[in-house]
């Protein structure tokens, strides 16, 4: 993880550095800056190891790769699961899928001058 950082770059960030905090504090800057990083590391190794901890060993056959959102296309998935050939039910699958037979509907009732339909004067 260089989060795109060359030499050329860390080479000009530092010259700021020192352009800005000046040569008689950037040694105290550099090394509470070195201070900063090494905590930093302490605390994700130690949050590493409590997770381990507290997940157990499956932990580590996990394959983090295939998690990862990056890898998803969704035009690859939509032509996939279009393209994908139907699975055949089993009899078991076909008989939990049978739905219960829908009542038939009622006729549409008609309206007219007389026959107003139903109306709410709160609903508007």
């Amino acid at each position: 993880m260089t989060f795109g950082l060359t030499f050329e770059k860390l080479l000009l960030i530092g010259l700021i550095a020192v352009l800005i905090i000046g040569p008689e504090r950037l040694p105290r800057a550099a090394e509470s800056f070195s201070r900063m990083v090494r905590k930093a590391g302490e605390y994700l190794r130690a949050t590493k190891s409590r997770v381990r901890e507290e997940m157990g060993p499956e932990l580590d056959d996990v394959d983090w790769r295939k998690l990862d959102p990056r890898q998803y296309d969704p035009r690859r998935i939509i032509r996939d699961a279009l393209m994908e050939e139907p699975q055949p039910a089993t009899p078991m699958q076909a008989r939990e899928t049978i739905a219960e037979p829908v009542a038939p509907r009622a006729a549409p009732q008609e309206f007219s001058a007389s026959h107003r339909p139903p109306f709410d004067p709160e609903a508007t």
